[in-house]
């Protein structure tokens, strides 16, 4: 389990396609549907590794067509697990341990929920952009018990605007010989523009209640 972890995070597809063959399908969407499903674990790739994906599509050793519908379905299968998990669970998951350490932050909820405040129903789309917050966007949707009509219009929409935007620029990208080349650079710049908005929220905060 950690050298799946360690080249998933060093985003070493190549290692999974080697390792798993067509199973790497699965991996893929277990990575999407966890990251989105499960509020325990915002810190897995999203947006890097379906950026990696695509350069992997282009390169040929992936499949954009069965991708895209597949990764779609995780995401969106993600999110409806995470909703209802915080419909009927709610808080109380912020009570549940692992070796004596909090298993969900809360603090983590509380700023989607300021995100929620700021950009209301349409954050369930825009959430899908920004990393953690993507996590608990439809976790947040269910404890305030969002109706589910519109929870999911919303969530269909960014699912699919989040996975095709990323497969298709890593496909499109895949063209440039210095991307192919250098994933990890690209990875870490994906990785350091998904969080600008939660950095540039922070320190707006910071300084703006210093002064």
């Amino acid at each position: 389990m950690v050298e799946i972890l360690q080249h998933l995070f060093a985003l070493d597809i190549s290692w999974f396609v080697q390792e798993f063959g067509t199973a790497i399908y699965i991996v893929l969407f277990l990575v999407i549907f966890i990251e989105t499903g499960l509020v325990a674990f915002p810190f897995l790739p999203g947006d890097s590794l379906l950026f990696t994906a695509g350069l992997f599509c282009k390169s040929g050793q992936l499949e954009l067509l069965l991708l895209l519908p597949l990764l779609f379905i995780a995401a969106v299968l993600g999110d409806n697990v995470n909703y209802w998990v915080g419909r009927t669970v709610g808080l109380n998951v912020f009570t549940y341990s692992f070796r004596g350490k909090p298993l969900v932050k809360k603090a983590y909820l509380d700023k989607t929920s300021l995100f929620f405040e700021k950009h209301g129903t349409k954050a369930i789309i825009m959430a899908r952009f920004v990393p953690f917050v993507r996590t608990f966007a439809p976790f947040a949707a269910g404890v305030a018990a969002m109706k589910y009509r519109t929870f999911v219009l919303f969530d269909l929409l960014g699912g699919a605007l989040w996975i095709g935007s990323m497969l298709l620029a890593g496909y499109i990208l895949g063209e440039v010989t210095w991307i192919r080349e250098h994933v990890d650079l690209m990875a870490i710049a994906i990785v350091l523009l998904s969080v600008s908005p939660l950095l540039f929220a922070f320190l707006k905060k910071r300084f703006g209640s210093a002064s």
